[in-house]
């Protein structure tokens, strides 16, 4: 049971920055030159669209590190042999905070289509989406994503359009720095006060969610498309955390805090993995399913390879990362371990959006259902494999 204890340098980085841009260059990253294009015709595209989970946040990252200096143990990709370079990873959007890194899902599904533009951006709320002209505000600099999206429609043959959007809306920063500061320092549980927060909001997210939706398919029909002419996904998120059977550290003690990144207590963490995450997914299927969109449910994608999975474990100077041994999410950055940017965490990290790209590869081949994604045990990316949803 939950007893006091003393505040850890890490917590006390959370405590000034409690606020993680969780579920989240000005202009599109694109992969090909544009060609004259209209609606079937052109140079094709792959747009992603939303926050920080389809942006690519946290792709810095081949694993986590306790090692502080130098390249972490070969887990950071910003090391340059001299510094960090994080634009080397993020580019232009490193600065605003967007985060969209070169391995974001759409980066990593190269062959969907000729070109890959990614309007997401870490930190983003369903409002965000929405057209100016519909309520849509302004985000880190960028004008509403939809009608970003406007432009790239008249510009290329859009046939694919992939939405993650909502956690955001229901608060998952405030969700995951209540829990934390929980085990931290309050020495209690979250998961009725933040189960009871999360109902209050879905709700309203929900709705935001439909009218991004809503937003997305206005857009494309001013541009000249037909609803057949493309394709929206809307896809749900994966869980960062194991449940508690399957963590490697024991609930009591430091290593969860001060070595592993995942400072959860078992009955917090359990409601996260099993309650919180299925519910979130189940009403985004609903929302797919009402507005007539394809759906990809995520929530099993990073199962066995969460941080601190008992299957997984943390390069060290001797031990390299590597895509069947390494997490696949990004470990709580902060205190005496911080290395990147706070918001990174509890993210999917290189590898985690390596598998994501897989999933988009996988489903651009379904043209309809709705699938749910997943790894397979001991596999790189070339493992993920989708599964029909009834």
């Amino acid at each position: 049971m939950p007893q006091s204890r003393r505040t850890t340098p890490r917590t006390l980085a959370l405590l000034a920055a409690a606020a993680l841009a969780l579920p989240a260059a000005v202009l599109p990253v694109v992969t090909a030159a544009p060609a004259a294009a209209a609606p079937g015709t052109g140079t094709t595209a792959t747009v992603s669209m939303g926050d920080s989970y389809i942006s690519g946040e946290a792709g810095r990252w081949k694993g986590n590190s306790d090692t502080t200096g130098g390249s972490r143990d070969g887990t950071d990709r910003a090391w340059t042999g001299t510094g960090y370079d994080p634009t080397r990873v993020y580019g232009t959007t490193y600065p605003s905070g967007c985060d969209r890194s070169d391995v974001a899902e759409v980066r990593s599904a190269p062959t969907v289509n000729q070109t890959a533009v990614n309007l997401a951006c870490s930190g983003a709320t369903s409002v965000n989406v929405f057209r100016a002209a519909s309520g849509g505000q302004s985000f880190k600099g960028e004008a509403p994503q939809a009608d970003r999206l406007a432009a790239v429609a008249g510009q290329y043959n859009v046939k694919l359009i992939t939405l993650s959007i909502g956690g955001n809306d229901l608060g998952f920063a405030d969700v995951i720095s209540t829990c934390v500061q929980d085990y931290e320092v309050w020495w209690s549980y979250c998961h009725d006060d933040q189960q009871a927060a999360v109902d209050a909001r879905m709700d309203a997210a929900m709705a935001g969610v439909g009218k991004s939706i809503d937003e997305i398919r206005a857009v494309m029909a001013g541009a000249g498309y037909r609803p057949g002419d493309y394709r929206i996904v809307l896809q749900s998120y994966p869980s960062p955390i194991p449940r508690s059977a399957e963590n490697r550290y024991p609930e009591s003690g430091w290593s969860r805090t001060s070595t592993g990144g995942c400072p959860f207590w078992d009955q917090d963490a359990d409601w996260a993995r099993d309650a919180l995450v299925p519910q979130i997914s189940d009403r985004l299927a609903g929302v797919a399913a009402d507005r007539g969109v394809q759906f990809l449910d995520l929530r099993d994608l990073l199962q066995g390879r969460e941080v601190c999975a008992k299957g997984t474990r943390m390069a060290t100077p001797s031990s390299a990362p590597s895509a069947t041994t390494s997490e696949w999410a990004r470990f709580l950055d902060y205190g005496g371990t911080v290395q990147g940017a706070t918001q990174e965490s509890f993210h999917p990290n290189y590898y985690g959006q390596l598998a994501l790209g897989r999933c988009l590869t996988l489903l651009n081949a379904r043209t309809s259902g709705n699938w749910s994604c997943r790894n397979t045990a001991g596999q790189d990316a070339t493992g993920v494999q989708l599964t029909a949803k009834p």
